[in-house]
C-alpha cells in the first residue's frame, strides 16, 4: 500500500467515525423517544475530528484544518463538562421527560 492510498484510507476512517456519531445520536433518541446527545456522540466527534485533522494537515488544506481544529475544541470542552463532578446533587446530564402528558 503506497502513502497516498494509506492517507485516503485514514481520511475515510475519520469521516466514517465522524458520521457514525449522527447514527448513534439518532438511535439513542429513537430509543428514548426524545432528542438526546449521548456521551458517545462526543467521543466519536473527537475521534473522527482528530483523524480528519491529521488528514487535513497531510493534505495541507488550511480551510479543512481550521474547521477541524475549532471543532475539536468544542468536543473536548463538552467532554470536560460531562466529566466534571456535579455540585447540585443530580446525576442526570439532561432533565428526564415528564411523565405528565395532560394538556393542563
Amino acid at each position: 500500500m503506497d502513502s497516498s492510498t494509506l492517507w485516503l484510507a485514514i481520511g475515510f476512517l475519520g469521516q466514517s467515525l465522524f458520521s457514525a456519531r449522527f447514527i448513534i445520536q439518532w438511535l439513542v433518541s429513537e430509543r428514548r423517544r426524545t432528542s438526546v446527545t449521548p456521551v458517545a456522540f462526543w467521543y466519536f466527534s473527537l475521534a473522527g475530528g482528530v483523524i480528519l485533522l491529521s488528514y487535513a494537515i497531510h493534505r495541507q488544506d488550511k480551510v479543512f484544518i481550521v474547521g477541524q481544529a475549532v471543532g475539536l475544541l468544542v468536543y473536548i470542552r463538552n467532554l470536560m463538562l460531562i466529566m466534571r463532578p456535579r455540585t447540585d446533587g443530580s446525576s442526570d446530564t439532561m432533565p428526564s421527560p415528564s411523565a405528565d402528558t395532560s394538556d393542563d
